[in-house]
């Protein structure tokens, strides 16, 4: 599990959510096979850390997270009723849950360790400026409340709809457009206040 953890922090390739395949998958499992749970890990791991990445923004707790939805979904295996939802629904649910009780948790630390993509820009001025623009972008994420945060990754990020992102966050539809509207205007204020500042700092 480690393995395709390192596997996942490296790369996040867009994988199909084919509930139908996930089905096959899960009733494999409820007759241990590991192999279909190899396989389901496999469909998943990435979309599941990128969100946990975003809620976090730390890379050990966004693993920790994301293993021990994987290992809650294997000794769940015989529990599951294929059809009845969608695995990807289930395990968006157990990972921004866990990622919230984490960050409720007085004794969590949050170390922002994590590396900024390198970018390959021969002007060192262009490169600066943007690290600042990528710094700014993600602090103002990460200074939304939780609840509006994770609707911005869910939506964003994983491209999904108010119906999904409710059935995760177990809110109505309504509750998950007035955190998205609520999200991005802060957003908004947030980006537009760190523009003025790299202005400032630019001498601009």
């Amino acid at each position: 599990m480690n393995k395709m953890l390192s596997v996942a922090e490296n790369r996040l390739a867009a994988v199909p959510y084919a509930g139908g395949e996930d089905d096959a998958l899960l009733e494999r499992m409820r007759s241990d096979d590991v192999d279909a749970y190899r396989a389901l890990v496999e469909r998943h791991i990435d979309h599941a850390y990128a969100v946990a990445m975003r809620i976090l923004k730390n890379a050990a707790d966004a693993e920790d997270v994301t293993q021990d939805a994987f290992v809650k979904a294997w000794i769940n295996r015989r529990r599951w009723d294929a059809g009845r939802a969608k695995f990807s629904t289930w395990l968006y649910r157990v990972i921004v849950n866990r990622c919230i009780d984490l960050q409720r948790s007085p004794k969590a630390e949050w170390l922002d360790d994590v590396a900024e993509p390198a970018a390959e820009i021969a002007d060192a001025v262009t490169s600066i400026h943007q690290r600042r623009v990528y710094s700014r972008l993600e602090d103002a994420l990460h200074r939304l409340p939780t609840q509006q945060r994770v609707a911005i990754v869910l939506s964003y990020f994983e491209d999904m709809s108010n119906l999904e992102i409710a059935e995760v966050m177990g809110a109505s539809v309504s509750a998950v457009e007035s955190l998205l509207k609520r999200g991005r205007k802060r957003l908004r204020e947030l980006l537009r206040a760190a523009e003025k500042e790299i202005r400032t700092g630019l001498g601009e």
